[in-house]
């Protein structure tokens, strides 16, 4: 088994020469698509010799579908820029190397929340299909990606983490969340989705409730209290967000 691993960038100075370097025993190619950084990401990936290409935003499926097209090899490991493979995981990957010429296997991620590493709030276990041949496709609308592939086909779990670093600040977090939040808000407008009054207040306190007493949120400390407020706060701001977009659009 040969593997291309396939990196999307935007202003990942940041993250990505942690990525590429825990890259190096397992990859056959590393290959990186930015979509317009301003930052010294197309610099660190140069220095470190990775393939890099430029790529106006497609989308995250159409990006990525973008991406894998310029790998040379059969098996595509598509990770994050804020992503690593561990030492365990790497380990595991490269005895795969020696023992199957393909086949579709999904990681562990394990999320560092400023400085701390969470094992619960619903963030873990946090199963993504990542490794995977060429010729299956990422699908998706205006958020979120998904992996293509036969529904007789069950992915193999690998052991070691997928280690994600996700958040430096909660101010950052917000920042992202509010972001998806609007995305999916402009999703729902276009489905038609119906939200009546009082659902952005109890959706945030479900949420809230949900991560932080259910998912066992608590036993993360303060991180676990700060990861389920935020959710709460831009669930509120989700579903405000499509009120809004329903009134500007009657």
């Amino acid at each position: 088994m040969k593997i291309s691993a396939a990196i999307i960038t935007l202003n990942e100075e940041r993250n990505i020469a942690r990525c590429i370097d825990s890259l190096r025993d397992i990859a056959d190619e590393i290959l990186v698509m930015d979509s317009g950084s301003t930052d010294r990401t197309q610099e660190i990936c140069l220095e470190k010799g990775v393939k890099f290409f430029t790529q106006p935003w497609l989308g995250y499926a159409q990006q990525k579908n973008c991406l894998n097209q310029q790998a040379t090899y059969d098996m595509i490991l598509s990770i994050d820029a804020d992503e690593e493979i561990s030492p365990e995981l790497s380990n595991e990957i490269l005895a795969l190397k020696q023992q199957y010429p393909h086949g579709v296997f999904s990681l562990n991620r394990l999320t560092n929340y400023c400085g701390t590493w969470i094992y619960h709030s619903g963030w873990y276990p946090d199963v993504k299909i990542r490794l995977f041949p060429k010729d299956y496709g990422w699908e998706g609308d205006i958020v979120h990606e998904t992996l293509m592939i036969p529904a007789e086909i069950t992915p193999v779990l690998l052991k070691g983490h997928l280690n994600h670093y996700s958040y430096f600040s909660h101010e950052q977090h917000r920042q992202r969340a509010d972001y998806y939040s609007s995305l999916t808000a402009t999703k729902y407008v276009l489905e038609g989705k119906k939200v009546y009054w009082g659902k952005p207040m109890l959706s945030a306190v479900f949420r809230f409730i949900a991560m932080y007493l259910f998912k066992f949120g608590f036993l993360d400390g303060m991180a676990g209290f700060h990861i389920a407020r935020i959710s709460a706060a831009s669930n509120f701001f989700k579903y405000k967000e499509v009120q809004r977009l329903k009134r500007e659009h009657k």
